[in-house]
């Protein structure tokens, strides 16, 4: 079951998985922009257990034209990985931000993840570049409308 929830709740899982479990505190995982308005967190939930979480906040990028928005922080829990659930998260914001004006959303992709973004329909539009600390990405894009 997909639900908004709040950023407190999406920490652990950003800390699990993106900070690969190094038992950061909250606030190492914390966005700036994860109270901003217009800003929301999707979250996926298996059995209660919230498996899967995306951020998603109002910013435009580069020569795209109309609203866009960034997603951050895609993580899914190891033992559901694979399951096509983060794409499901991302096919819900890109329904949800259609209704909300959205033209369009993009991310800092991590290298290994840019065939999961390929497969909801993202295109890579940067060279590979280095985000110290989290290694090699490359800035994938979506039309929404």
């Amino acid at each position: 079951m997909i639900r908004f929830i709040t950023a407190e709740e999406v920490l652990p899982v950003r800390n699990a998985v993106l900070r690969e479990g190094k038992n950061l505190k909250d606030d190492e995982c914390r966005f700036p922009t994860d109270n901003a308005a217009d800003n929301f967190h999707l979250g996926y939930y298996i059995k209660g257990q919230l498996a899967s979480i995306a951020s998603f906040h109002p910013q435009s990028y580069g020569q795209f034209a109309g609203n866009g928005y960034q997603v951050r922080g895609v993580a899914t829990i190891a033992k559901y990985q694979g399951q096509g659930i983060g794409s499901q998260l991302l096919n819900f914001a890109i329904v949800y931000l259609q209704g909300q004006k959205g033209n369009y959303i993009w991310c800092n992709g991590r290298k290994k993840a840019v065939k999961f973004y390929q497969g909801v329909g993202f295109e890579i539009v940067s060279p590979e570049f280095e985000i110290p600390g989290t290694g090699p990405h490359h800035v994938l894009y979506v039309k929404i409308k």
